[in-house]
């Protein structure tokens, strides 16, 4: 039996944007558009019907705009997973939109194979960040990167797992923790450690001595 289509909605406020995003998409074979909507307003209010497995989301749009629609759904629903694409690619805008509950924040520029991946990711509640811009938040965090010691209990747990390699998805299992609750403490541990990726966050665990290279 095929595993069931990952469920799309698409919020933009072009209309030519998300035919080409749908078209994207629906090529993967493993993603479906269950629904589309032009404003963060209407997103809101299909949510709870349409119960998508991924909001893929633009950010800047007219009305409450991207940032506050994804506070709203999270409010709505804890478990929602929101990837928000955008054109701006500083550090300040990602890390908003991570602060306000997104899973992912993905440049448009990117390539298209990408959005696939993250949409897939985000599904299976991990966090997604395009390698340029979590190259950019690792820069800016070096200067006031924190110690281990920084970390709680359960974060550090969090993030000797990671740095074994392991999925957020295998680690939730073995702490016994939803992915988000997973990907949350993710986020969290990278903040505090001023790392961008897993590849970072393994290097600073080897630095310290907590695993072997």
């Amino acid at each position: 039996m095929a595993n069931p289509k990952i469920r799309v909605m698409l919020v933009d406020d072009h209309a030519v944007v998300r035919v080409g995003f749908r078209m994207l998409l629906t090529a993967s074979g493993d993603v479906e558009v269950a629904a589309e909507a032009d404003s963060g307003e209407l997103a809101y209010q299909a949510y709870g019907e349409v119960r998508p497995d991924v909001v893929v989301m633009d950010l800047s749009m007219p009305g409450m705009g991207g940032i506050e629609t994804v506070r709203r759904l999270l409010a709505k629903d804890k478990s929602a997973r929101v990837l928000v694409l955008s054109a701006h690619e500083d550090s300040a805008h990602p890390k908003r939109v991570l602060k306000a509950g997104a899973l992912g924040y993905l440049s448009k520029r990117t390539a298209p194979e990408e959005l696939i991946e993250a949409v897939r990711a985000v599904a299976a509640g991990r966090v997604y960040l395009d390698a340029e811009i979590a190259r950019k938040l690792a820069v800016q965090d070096i200067g006031g990167a924190g110690t281990v010691e920084a970390l709680s209990e359960r974060e550090f747990a969090v993030f000797i797992h990671l740095a074994r390699g392991q999925s957020v998805n295998r680690i939730a299992e073995i702490l016994k923790l939803s992915p988000n609750t997973v990907g949350t403490h993710l986020y969290n541990v990278k903040q505090k450690l001023g790392a961008g990726n897993q590849a970072e966050l393994t290097l600073i665990a080897v630095r310290n001595g907590l695993i072997e290279a």
